[in-house]
């Protein structure tokens, strides 16, 4: 399934207001069902320069594409938590079991 990006402003703010919360180790997930896919990362200032920012929204769009074909269609924000160190592998691992503890995956990987 294609994975759209959520761009406009009201529609993350709306998605913040009124989704579900779930949080693992090193990120939190609001989803909220739509219909169709759609996925947006927020890192602000907090994380470091642009640098850092940018490879983490890299590090979490490359982690959730690993489950875009199995995904039921919503709209998702990827929140990732202030750490020294960040993985993909880590990201990887933490998107999966918030999708399989929130029942989101349509089938296994």
């Amino acid at each position: 399934m294609r994975c759209l990006r959520l761009k406009k402003q009201k529609e993350i703010t709306a998605l913040h207001r009124s989704g579900k919360r779930v949080y693992a180790s090193s990120l939190t997930v609001i989803y909220l069902p739509s219909d169709c896919l759609k996925m947006a990362v927020c890192v602000g200032k907090k994380y470091g320069k642009s640098v850092r920012r940018n490879r983490i929204k890299r590090l979490l769009r490359a982690a959730f594409s690993q489950y875009t074909d199995f995904l039921s269609p919503c709209s998702v924000l990827l929140i990732p938590r202030v750490s020294e160190e960040y993985s993909y592998a880590v990201f990887v691992r933490d998107i999966g079991k918030i999708l399989e503890r929130e029942r989101l995956l349509e089938h296994t990987p």
